[in-house]
């Protein structure tokens, strides 16, 4: 204990030195199995900031038009609604894909209506009918279109471009063909950047060379074909999306474009794609063109271009923090929950503070996030913070607990269990009721008999011994039964109930009545033994008493005890000393006796006046409790007795003698019935004068 007390600073700084490394290898080992939940939980908290965090604005004039299920089933159209509608015609004619006339009749009326730029998230390689048509409406519109292509993952990036037909070759080199590729993260399979621009190097999994030849991505071809080519962002390195609502783009259905009633109900006669920029592309189930991001599973693909373009045109792209910044900001955490841990001593502070930096923390990750685009590395910072911090306090709660647990055991070979608990657990409590307070209390003082005498002529380390072994079980006896033992006085025990807690004057008493009959148990045994061993035995006195006490720290300045004092302690001690004089072990007060009545057999003693009091007291012994196996016999000449006390006390002397007599026929060695009868005898032949009243005076203690 000692050294981890001096050792303490160094202990917490190796907590919060584990915790911090740990993290530290677990966040940059991501595709370890199970190692990588501290990586997964930071792509899991940056992609919660995706989803509560500021977006990136939805733009009004961005269109998604869809190829949807019901556009592929298209509903039934009446004769007259397809002889004068050329693309139902073709649409109707064969399933998809339809003849690429489709989308030159489909370019014809969009930018017949003003849109601003049409981008086709479809690449066209296989030939098919209708390539002639769409190829002059793409040279007819050169400057308001955009192709998709495709590099094909599964084939080495093979490139999937227009056929020859639509765009001549080198597809990618032409202004209006961009590769509509994402790429995902390998472990998590979610897309949080794009490639505006990518090389044959990045392509083949290695770093760009400046002056290498770069593809641009569909998202670039559309920018530049409105003249926004400065906003693509330069170089080939991937760029973190800010994405809009993920619901900020929903595909509206290709065939109402074909169609008079929702063209004109829909779409106000096309007034409605005046300057738009139009996305056409897969929406329908069965093409499964969709993309786990930050947002969610299924961004439809042609709508992950559109946040590609807002973002670039608002310049709401996100960057994360170096790496050495990240380390730095980890390695602080755990610098920081070591100073809070080792400098702050109060528990409930440091809980505080750590709560409180976390939130501070959080809420500085948010305001980064939102208002400059800094993605904070946060879950191995908070995890350093808070694994170490708890863990670091938890060992300062064990090296609490433990040395509480020395201290009681230290303090409860000198102090009572009872009063020790009382101190350690409630110390604010048990110090503001020691300020001086009258309670009722009852009080037990146990002595043994001659001990002095035996002290003359024994063997002091082996009388020690034995003096132990009696006390040791004497205030075993006390403890477990509620009491508080008081103090030794020599040989002798003062023990209390009701002055550090109470159950009621009731159940303390009858709890000091359990620890009298249990000391007096003990004894037998131990006498036994030591009678074995040769060793004399001791005999016993024990007093109790029930009354009020004043309560609290008696004593000096320099040294004091937590104790009781007052008449109902003194008449305690008065009692132990009687049952010398009346041959018992056990005497006890009259107001215990009134409260052990129902629950114990108890037997009167005298009506006695002790020293220091003025007015007589009864007094009983204490047999045994009611619930114990008694002799039937015995109880009932018990009435005889207390029948014959009773009439001694009304001067009847000649019945009580005949009582006690019968009395002692069955006990002969009683004591109590022998004095009696003695006395009975005495004032049947010389009767007391008429203020008798059967008191004994005691003028000593």
């Amino acid at each position: 204990m000692h050294w981890l007390r001096r050792y303490r600073l160094l202990i917490l700084g190796a907590i919060c030195l584990f915790w911090t490394g740990l993290v530290l290898l677990l966040h940059f080992t991501p595709g370890v199995p199970f190692l990588s939940a501290v990586w997964s939980g930071e792509q899991q908290f940056e992609d919660l900031l995706q989803k509560q965090g500021r977006k990136t604005p939805t733009r009004d004039d961005f269109v998604f038009l869809g190829i949807d299920q019901s556009t592929l089933e298209l509903p039934p159209f009446a004769p007259e609604e397809l002889a004068n509608n050329r693309a139902f015609q073709l649409m109707t004619a064969r399933p998809f894909p339809w003849s690429r006339e489709v989308y030159a009749l489909l370019l014809d009326r969009l930018f017949g209506a003003g849109a601003r730029l049409v981008v086709f998230d479809m690449a066209f390689n296989p030939p098919n009918d209708g390539d002639p048509q769409f190829h002059a409406a793409l040279d007819r519109y050169r400057d308001r279109v955009a192709l998709a292509a495709n590099f094909d993952v599964a084939n080495a990036m093979q490139a999937i471009v227009p056929n020859e037909v639509l765009i001549p070759p080198p597809q990618l080199a032409d202004p209006r063909v961009g590769y509509a590729n994402y790429f995902p993260n390998l472990l998590d399979r979610r897309t949080r950047t794009i490639n505006y621009t990518m090389t044959d190097r990045q392509l083949a999994g290695l770093p760009a060379h400046p002056s290498e030849q770069a593809y641009h991505s569909l998202a670039a071809r559309g920018l530049e074909q409105i003249g926004r080519g400065a906003d693509v962002p330069r170089g080939h390195d991937a760029h973190m999306l800010r994405f809009s609502d993920e619901d900020a783009y929903p595909p509206r259905p290709l065939y109402e474009i074909f169609d008079p009633k929702f063209w004109h109900a829909n779409y106000h006669d096309g007034a409605f794609f005046k300057n738009k920029i139009v996305m056409i592309g897969a929406s329908a189930q069965i093409f499964h063109d969709v993309v786990a991001t930050p947002l969610g599973p299924g961004l439809p693909g042609p709508a992950l271009h559109l946040n590609a373009m807002a973002a670039a045109m608002a310049h709401q792209f996100l960057h994360m923090t170096p790496l050495p910044v990240d380390y730095a900001l980890v390695l602080a955490a755990g610098l920081l929950a070591w100073a809070l841990i080792a400098f702050v001593r109060r528990p409930g502070l440091v809980l505080t503070f750590l709560v409180g930096i976390t939130l501070a923390y959080l809420a500085v990750v948010r305001v980064a996030y939102d208002w400059i685009g800094l993605l904070l590395v946060a879950v191995p910072v908070l995890a350093v913070f808070l694994l170490s911090g708890l863990f670091s306090l938890g060992y300062e709660y064990a090296m609490e607990r433990i040395e509480k647990l020395r201290t009681r055991r230290t303090l409860e070979r000198y102090v009572s269990k009872n009063l020790v608990k009382e101190i350690l657990d409630n110390p604010g409590g048990y110090y503001s009721s020691l300020k001086g307070v009258r309670i009722p209390a009852t009080i037990l003082f146990s002595d043994i008999v001659g001990f002095t005498s035996l002290t003359e002529n024994a063997d002091p380390e082996a009388l020690v011994k034995q003096l132990n072994e009696y006390l040791s079980r004497m205030t075993a006896a006390v403890f477990e039964n509620g009491g508080t033992l008081d103090k030794f006085i020599g040989d002798a025990v003062m023990a209390v109930w009701g002055n550090v807690r109470s159950r009621g004057p009731a159940e303390d008493t009858r709890m000091a009545a359990r620890a009298a009959l249990a000391m007096r148990r003990e004894l037998w045994t131990l006498n036994a033994g030591w009678h074995a061993r040769g060793i004399a035995p001791f005999a016993i006195g024990i007093g109790i008493n029930q009354g009020d006490v004043l309560g609290g720290n008696i004593g000096s300045q320099e040294k004091a005890d937590p104790t009781v004092i007052g008449d109902a302690v003194n008449l305690a001690s008065r009692l132990e000393s009687l049952t010398r004089t009346y041959g018992l072990d056990i005497l006890v007060g009259p107001t215990a006796t009134e409260l052990l009545r129902d629950e114990f057999h108890l037997r009167s003693v005298a009506r006695v006046q002790v020293k220091g009091k003025n007015e007589p007291v009864e007094i009983a012994t204490l047999i045994a409790a009611r619930s114990a196996e008694i002799d039937p016999d015995f109880l009932r000449q018990l009435e005889g007795y207390e029948e014959a006390f009773q009439k001694f006390r009304l001067r009847e002397f000649r019945e009580a003698k005949i009582l006690l007599t019968r009395f002692l026929e069955s006990y002969p060695k009683d004591f109590l019935a022998k004095m009696y009868l003695e006395r009975a005898v005495e004032y049947e032949q010389t009767p007391p004068d008429e203020e008798w009243n059967a008191v004994e005076v005691f003028k000593k203690k």
